[in-house]
């Protein structure tokens, strides 16, 4: 034993010796890392991508990516001498024949759910709690290009089995692009080697499932992790939590502990979810026949959004010289994508805009400290879940005993109307909860207790806040609109910028022109000299500097 210690001990000296990595392992070993648990949706995504490229490779030794038409001669007895493809026999093949094949199959993409929804979930976190402000406006970005490039992989993975379902997915996809004016056509015959459904698109799809997509995925997870450990964590404020330090555990021993333990649980669920509940019985559907639409299908739920724009988008039609132009796929399944994706990887510069504020931030905003973003974000929600519903029209038709067309309209109007209405009521519940709190700080907690004065007077006795339940509630900055300044100055020289200060100062009143304040300390001190609690209980509550 004592001779493999040597031993080990002379290979870490002799390569730190040469690159000195024992100073970079002291350096990093400690980093701190927060330990509350909505960092963790990031981990969940991580380690489901793990489980799928795991299970990747295991399908990938019996899958053959190959459109050529065979009588299917294998163990399941039903598609018995049925003519399909090789990529469906061999998908039929994993499942019936080759042991562990379906469970891989299913691992597979019960990862590919879970990976795609904790990205989601993910980047919700960061967008309601302000985690994309400087100095990590490029994380975001990886994190939405990873989310396209993770719904990307997933499309293509669901279209390999050349099953009717995903057939009639691929179909979708061929009649948006050729709802394209000018290159639809051409884009299509490139994409699927000539007319529809054409012999290659399954060997084209494959490389890119396989190989490019998750390369990129790789490489951009690497990227994302390496700028998150240059950055340091953001951290939710609190007693001794500042912009200039991370409060929390250190990266070795506890955090790789924690992580590891983790990391079993998770992929001890996915395994779970695929032994347990079926997903994507490819066998039900049958070969894909482009003659042929099976009824009450939907699509993964990451693109049932898509899939729910077609579905409600009116019949609009024009011509151009004589060339149709179908807005009522062209909208739903090309335009709609840019239109959502475009101002989200933009936002962190919107915001900054808006706001003026240009300034690090390693602190999380609590969400109802910043009501027009949670606003933002709820209005953004309810409209995917709209477009989701209706991905599903048929189904909840079905389900409720309600005709689809009232589910069509209800959908049609909702998506103007019930967005706003989201936004206006996060915004009043967001004030309202600020004003509890500032109520909370001025006058204590409400302890249910009444009192009766000796004129008759009933009031509620509150309990004075502690100094670190305070603090909690009142270590965030405030928040107020910016002033454009006067349009001249001193010697009555115009302000060149004044016309942009101006725009930019609406745009901060709408931001911050309603936001309930947290009080100051000369408030406290009047509020409690009228009665409302012990004055020298409170009046150092207010953390230093944000007063």
């Amino acid at each position: 034993m004592s001779s493999i210690v040597n031993g080990a001990g002379k290979v870490v000296d002799f390569v730190d010796q040469r690159i000195t990595a024992s100073n970079w392992l002291k350096r990093n070993i400690r980093k701190v890392f927060p330990d509350h648990w909505s960092f963790l949706l990031g981990e969940i995504a991580l380690f489901s991508f793990i489980m799928i490229l795991l299970s990747g490779v295991f399908l990938t030794l019996w899958f053959k990516p190959s459109m050529a038409h065979i009588a299917y001669e294998g163990a399941y007895l039903p598609m018995r001498d049925v003519g399909m493809s090789e990529a469906y026999a061999t998908t039929l093949e994993l499942s019936f024949e080759v042991r562990g094949g379906l469970l891989m199959r299913q691992v597979h993409h019960w990862g590919a759910l879970i990976f795609l929804a904790a990205m989601s979930a993910h980047m919700l976190r960061v967008f309601f709690t302000g985690a994309f402000r400087k100095p990590r406006e490029i994380n975001w970005l990886i994190g939405v290009t990873l989310l396209v490039l993770g719904v990307a992989a997933g499309f293509t993975g669901y279209s390999l089995p050349d099953d009717l379902l995903s057939g009639t997915g691929l179909r979708i996809i061929e009649g948006g692009m050729l709802a394209i004016p000018i290159i639809g056509t051409y884009a299509s015959s490139f994409l699927f080697g000539g007319e529809y459904p054409g012999d290659d698109i399954i060997a084209r799809l494959y490389p890119m499932h396989i190989l490019l997509i998750p390369g990129l995925i790789l490489a951009l997870v690497t990227a994302h992790l390496m700028i998150l450990w240059y950055q340091k964590h953001t951290h939710w404020g609190g007693p001794g939590k500042t912009n200039h330090n991370v409060a929390g555990a250190p990266f070795y021993p506890i955090y790789v502990a924690k992580a590891g333990g983790f990391q079993f649980i998770v992929m001890g669920v996915i395994v779970l979810l695929a032994a347990t509940i079926q997903i994507n019985p490819v066998w039900l559907w049958g070969p894909y026949d482009p003659s042929v639409v099976s009824a009450g299908t939907q699509p993964d739920w990451y693109v049932g959004f898509l899939d729910g724009a077609l579905r409600v988008m009116p019949a609009w039609e024009f011509y151009v010289f004589d060339h149709p132009v179908s807005l009522s796929v062209l909208i739903p399944a090309i335009l709609l994508p840019g239109i959502i994706l475009t101002p989200l990887a933009l936002y962190p510069w919107l915001e900054q805009k808006a706001t003026g504020d240009t300034r690090e931030h390693h602190l999380l905003d609590r969400p109802r400290n910043v009501p027009v973003r949670t606003g933002i974000g709820v209005a953004f929600i309810v409209f995917y879940v709209l477009l989701w519903i209706a991905g599903g029209n048929d189904f909840f038709a079905t389900i409720l005993e309600i005709p689809v067309n009232w589910i069509t309209w209800f959908i049609r109007i909702g998506i103007f109307v019930l967005p706003p209405l989201a936004f206006i009521a996060t915004k009043r519940i967001c004030l309202g909860l600020q004003r509890r709190d500032r109520d909370k700080v001025m006058h204590g907690r409400e302890t249910g207790i009444v009192m009766v004065s000796p004129d008759g007077e009933f009031s509620e006795l509150h309990a004075p806040l502690t100094q670190s339940q305070a603090y909690e509630l009142t270590w965030h900055e405030r928040q107020l609109p910016s002033d454009p300044g006067p349009a001249t100055d001193a010697n009555g020289i115009p302000n060149p910028n004044y016309r942009s200060k101006r725009v930019q100062a609406r745009l901060s009143r709408f931001y911050f022109g309603d936001v309930v304040q947290k009080p100051t300390v000369e408030e406290l001190e009047a509020a409690h000299h009228n009665g409302h609690g012990s004055d020298s209980a409170h009046r150092d509550e207010l953390p230093s500097g944000q007063q």
